[in-house]
């Protein structure tokens, strides 16, 4: 099994399973990976995910390829979260250890990035003659200073677990063996908040930095204009005035 797929309550646990290759990607844990996204996408009751690596030294090594460089002209990353695939409910990285390459890119494709001590995060792709192909030159320069982009991306520079905190790139960095704990604490906050009013927060959010400022705040006000109509907005309001808990449906 390259990948296992489980769920627990309104999270879904993404984990590469290939720890004997570094959980490098091949064209299997490809297809397994775009189906779990969108059973995730799809399935109303979980409302967070969290992508993590099998094992304690590798998030993951990037694509394997022994096994796809044959396959390179079908551009299997088309129709990921890296490149073309929208999905509004949050994904959370548990970056364990390697996060190089395509690895790399898929933490920058959640929105979230919790590290252990131990991880690592590099684009060394130049250093075979190619290029980052999986989002890592437009992510990065839009996630941390572009000096420090560009030595990732033009040098394969990697940098540790302190120096990706230090420059923004990850929320936090905890031990190893806190890692999942982190991540599902991170999940389970996620999870209490009305899900609508999250994803429309998500879409705002990616939507967004790719428009002007002026477009931007015009998404933003439709966005708030759709959750104002919402049995979840009405719960939230009736739920502050009688200084209780909201009990959110995601309606």
């Amino acid at each position: 099994m390259v990948l296992k797929y489980e769920k627990e309550g309104y999270v879904a646990i993404i984990t590469l399973n290939r720890p004997e290759a570094m959980n490098a990607l091949n064209s299997e844990m490809f297809a397994k990976m775009h189906a779990a996204m969108i059973d995730f996408r799809d399935d109303p009751e979980l409302r967070v995910a969290i992508i993590t690596g099998a094992g304690d030294t590798a998030f993951c090594s990037g694509v394997d390829i022994k096994e796809t460089l044959s396959l390179i002209s079908q551009d299997l990353l088309a129709g990921t979260v890296m490149r073309g695939f929208e999905i509004w409910k949050p994904i959370i990285a548990a970056v364990n250890g390697v996060a190089y390459g395509s690895g790399c890119e898929l933490a920058l494709a959640c929105d979230l990035l919790i590290a252990s001590k131990n991880a690592s995060f590099a684009q060394p792709e130049i250093k075979i003659g190619a290029m980052s192909g999986a989002g890592g030159t437009q992510r990065l320069p839009r996630f941390i200073p572009r000096c420090k982009a560009a030595e990732m991306l033009l040098m394969g520079k990697p940098i540790d677990a302190r120096e990706a905190w230090r420059i923004g790139l990850v929320n936090e960095v905890v031990s190893l063996n806190k890692l999942m704990p982190k991540a599902l604490e991170y999940a389970d906050t996620m999870s209490r908040m009305a899900p609508l009013a999250v994803m429309a927060t998500k879409e705002a959010i990616v939507k967004g930095s790719e428009m002007t400022f002026s477009e931007g705040l015009q998404l933003e006000a439709a966005l708030f204009k759709e959750l104002s109509n919402t049995e979840d907005f009405a719960e939230g309001i009736k739920s502050f005035k009688d200084k209780r808990k909201p009990d959110f449906k995601g309606k």
